[in-house]
């Protein structure tokens, strides 16, 4: 497992951080001496996409509604 002091830490935290999330963590040391590990989380957000299916229902014409209505409040009434 890599060391790194924290000026090092600090200037390359991002390369540091993308590396523990391919499974490489690193320990951050103060004057040689070891002070945290930074790890991937294991645990997640879950994924909330379908979590309202069957909530509402979306009309067939949804994407038409009220065409004349807004094409008149674009281009006047003619």
């Amino acid at each position: 497992m890599k060391t790194v002091n924290i000026h090092e830490a600090k200037t390359n935290l991002s390369k540091l951080v993308d590396a523990a999330v391919q499974g490489e963590p690193f320990v951050i040391a103060k004057a040689g001496r070891p002070l945290v590990k930074v790890t991937l989380l294991e645990s997640r957000m879950p994924t909330r996409i379908g979590f309202l299916d069957g909530a509402y229902a979306i009309p067939e014409d949804f994407d038409r509604m009220d065409g004349a209505e807004i094409q008149s409040l674009f281009e006047g009434d003619a």
